[in-house]
């Protein structure tokens, strides 16, 4: 094992309404130093396999509270040998009758938590089993990467994320797009991806996300929660999206981040989304990783004077006037042209209707780089 924090992805699987347990099973997870991705509520067995494949995590975490273990774990495990992660193990929490325990650990589920469990029982068993070894090696892993196994160009990620030499091996150039999406906390840079991705894979553009979000100072864990903002109940094999944690990286970014973006790029994906952490202004890094900066404001964000300032407001090459549909929107665009003229493009958007983003796409489909 390497210093790295155990990396577990939660899934409510089914139609089960709310989510509060699991959310404060994220929280606890992530106040006990693990990186703690969480695709949020009504996701489907395919989406949440295929998301542990593509996070390349330690342990997948699966809710359920519609008595629906019968029909669902049989598929998650079936999925997971299909996939090649049978080393991933998937865990059980719900109202499980205890009759079926049995049942469900003979058919792959490595444990099962009732309603009551302790959550000291469940972090002492995912520490138990997240100590079990990855079974692919470097090489294997640049062996599928090189035939186009979403599978090899997670664990070689993993492995970078790791530290971990590739033995002298380098990816290929390839002709992405990059662009760097940044904003404060809370604009919409999650979702504002993850409906521009949808945009261009009608396009049929192969898309690939880095999102970044910040590490806890003071426990070592993390929740990776952007993902949720992107995923369907379908897996699209031309979106590719990982969730990183910002270690002790400054400037919005995180680990490794620009040999992560060389993987990705020679992986063959025709744009690649670098997500950051929710920035200030003095968080100017990603210029130095992407081919354009996307800066996310909303209605009331600032006046003329906050979007004059030094920093994060002048290296960007686009701004995104982010839920757009929102009262003040006229006046904010006002002020930013007010700014900056016609030097750089603002996009009106809102992931509500829909607004702008065919226009944005529109515009990144042109910029597409050839060989």
């Amino acid at each position: 094992m390497t210093n790295q924090p155990i990396r577990i992805l939660l899934a409510k699987v089914g139609l089960d309404g709310h989510d509060r347990g699991v959310k404060v099973l994220a929280r606890t997870f992530r106040e006990a130093g693990f990186e703690v991705i969480y695709t949020g509520l009504w996701q489907t067995c395919e989406s949440t396999m295929y998301a542990a494949m593509q996070e390349d995590v330690d342990i997948v975490g699966v809710s359920l509270l519609s008595a629906a273990h019968m029909t669902v774990m049989p598929e998650m495990i079936r999925l997971r040998t299909e996939l090649h992660i049978e080393h991933i193990p998937i865990l059980l929490g719900g109202i499980v009758p205890v009759e079926d325990h049995p049942k469900m650990k003979d058919i792959g589920v490595a444990a099962i938590f009732n309603p009551g469990s302790s959550t000291a029982d469940i972090i002492k068993t995912i520490n138990e089993l997240a100590t079990r070894p990855q079974p692919a090696d470097v090489k294997t892993a640049i062996a599928d990467y090189q035939a186009r196994k979403d599978i090899g160009l997670a664990q070689l990620l993993t492995s970078l994320q790791q530290g971990q030499s590739l033995n002298g091996w380098t990816p290929p150039k390839g002709n992405a797009t990059i662009v760097g999406v940044t904003g404060a906390p809370g604009v919409g840079k999650s979702s504002f991806i993850g409906k521009l991705s949808t945009e261009l894979r009608s396009r049929n553009l192969r898309v690939a996300v880095v999102a970044v979000d910040p590490t806890s100072p003071i426990t070592g864990g993390a929740l990776l929660g952007d993902r949720l903002r992107m995923m369907s109940g379908k897996p699209d094999e031309g979106l590719f999206v990982r969730s990183l944690a910002s270690g002790t990286v400054q400037g919005g970014l995180g680990p490794n981040l620009a040999d992560t973006v060389k993987l990705l790029d020679g992986y063959g994906f025709d744009v690649i989304f670098i997500e950051t952490v929710g920035a200030g202004q003095s968080d100017v890094a990603i210029r130095e990783l992407v081919d354009h900066v996307f800066l996310l404001v909303m209605p009331e964000s600032g006046d003329a004077i906050q979007f004059s300032k030094a920093g994060i407001m002048e290296i960007a090459t686009h701004y995104i006037l982010n839920k757009a549909d929102l009262a003040g929107a006229d006046r904010t665009e006002a002020q930013l042209l007010g700014v900056l003229g016609d030097t750089k493009p603002i996009w009106r958007v809102s992931t509500i209707s829909g607004q702008g983003l065919p226009d944005v796409a529109q515009w990144l489909e042109s910029q597409r780089k050839t060989a």
